[in-house]
């Protein structure tokens, strides 16, 4: 059957979606080998520190297959001679430790750009003592090294950030690796006591590691602009990226079409759609989503898949957030329906939803999906109950759908007058 040239932005959202596994029923036990393949269809999984409900990375894997055994990830991800590793990816990130080569001209494009800063040449010599006691001491964590250092020049002490810092640039610079974490704490080791010798003996040259990254995120996404395959790995050099999609339309692996509503300056957006990609009829999908996940991570995509307008307010001031802290998209059939803000109150042991919104065309089922999502997640996070504030156009949907659940004061921030050209969130 010929593939279609024109999608409509329905068609769009589900390829989407079936793309980064949002169109397969859930397994009923999710260990090792769902976990890895999760992580080779998204290609990357990306680290955040925020902790109010789940850490960011284990989010995606819940997404798309349910409660799981978060120390099982641990320590697929985590292991001494693990077969993922951290580097500036999609940001910061998790990829397989045998793509560490695709990043190379990453890592010689930041040693060009900040190897001769100012913080560099002030700090030869706490450089220098980093990498002499890793390769005496093997991987350390920052602690480990900084009570350990001797005086610098001018009789000051080095202290924790000019030891932590070196180890962020020498990581940034691909000298360094992540060996793994205790707890959330890093522990760097030299690149050659993690990366497999033979990944370290073969970086791939910038226009093939390009040409490659473009790819992956061909098929991570189904279809996408040319903004979209250059935000998924944050390459901002477009002529490479174009370069790439012209290889692949070249080799077939990439087909041009035209997607209904996307547009650029008033005029159709280009986009491409993977020869791989499937094209459901529908997809009955339902599920919590983090703010770093592939699905949403790209506001600007967000938007044109989803109509929805989505900011991360945690570092909006109270008064002026409009939907909470750190509100999670919520996904019911192929579209985002909704809002929730969540945090695990683990003294309590009770899921707290502290806001909940709808978003325009949610189907008539969708509290019912989002309170099974909510007790699925508080099952996974191990907590007891469920409570819901009053902060929301969705909490009574929910508490209808949830009668057991408590309830607790609004989170909601006293309402503030905005100027006319002042934005809301």
């Amino acid at each position: 059957m010929p593939r279609p040239s024109t999608l409509s932005r329905a068609q769009a959202r589900r390829i989407a979606l079936a793309a980064q596994g949002f169109a397969r029923d859930r397994p009923a036990r999710p260990g090792t080998r769902q976990f890895n393949l999760e992580l080779a269809r998204m290609a990357t999984l990306q680290i955040d520190s925020v902790n109010v409900f789940s850490r960011s990375h284990y989010m995606p894997l819940f997404s798309r297959l349910g409660a799981y055994d978060t120390a099982a990830l641990d320590r697929l991800l985590f292991a001494r001679k693990a077969p993922y590793v951290e580097y500036w990816a999609h940001v910061a990130a998790f990829i397989p430790a045998t793509d560490w080569g695709l990043f190379r001209f990453r890592m010689d494009e930041i040693r060009a750009k900040h190897g001769t800063r100012e913080w560099f040449d002030a700090h030869r010599a706490v450089i220098d003592w980093v990498r002499a006691e890793l390769a005496e001491r093997g991987p350390l964590r920052p602690a480990q090294i900084e009570y350990d250092i001797p005086r610098g020049t001018g009789g000051e002490w080095w202290n924790w950030d000019a030891v932590k810092n070196a180890l962020e640039y020498l990581w940034w610079f691909g000298e360094v690796a992540i060996a793994g974490r205790r707890g959330f704490e890093r522990v760097y080791g030299l690149a050659e006591q993690v990366i497999p010798a033979s990944v370290l003996a073969a970086p791939v040259p910038r226009a093939d590691a390009i040409r490659e990254l473009v790819r992956r995120a061909a098929r991570a996404y189904g279809v996408a602009t040319a903004a979209d395959l250059a935000d998924y790995w944050r390459i901002r050099d477009r002529p490479a990226i174009m370069a790439a999609v012209s290889d692949l339309v070249d080799a077939g692996e990439l087909e041009p079409v035209t997607v209904e509503g996307w547009q650029v300056a008033g005029r159709p957006a280009r986009a491409w759609l993977h020869t791989d990609a499937a094209i459901p009829r529908r997809v009955d999908a339902a599920a919590i989503l983090t703010p770093f996940d592939p699905v949403v991570w790209f506001r600007d995509r967000a938007e044109r898949l989803f109509d929805f307008e989505y900011r991360i307010e945690i570092y909006t001031p109270a008064p002026k957030r409009r939907y909470g802290y750190y509100s999670l998209p919520v996904l019911v059939g192929d579209d985002i329906v909704g809002r929730v803000d969540l945090k695990a109150d683990r003294a309590t042991s009770r899921l707290l939803v502290q806001s909940a919104w709808w978003e325009h065309g949610r189907p008539a089922d969708a509290a019912a999906h989002l309170a099974g999502e909510l007790r699925s997640a508080a099952a996974w996070q191990g907590l007891e109950t469920i409570s819901i504030s009053s902060w929301g156009d969705a909490v009574g949907d929910l508490a209808a759908e949830l009668p057991g659940a408590l309830r607790h004061e609004s989170a909601a921030p006293e309402p503030v007058a905005l100027a006319a050209d002042e934005p809301s969130g």
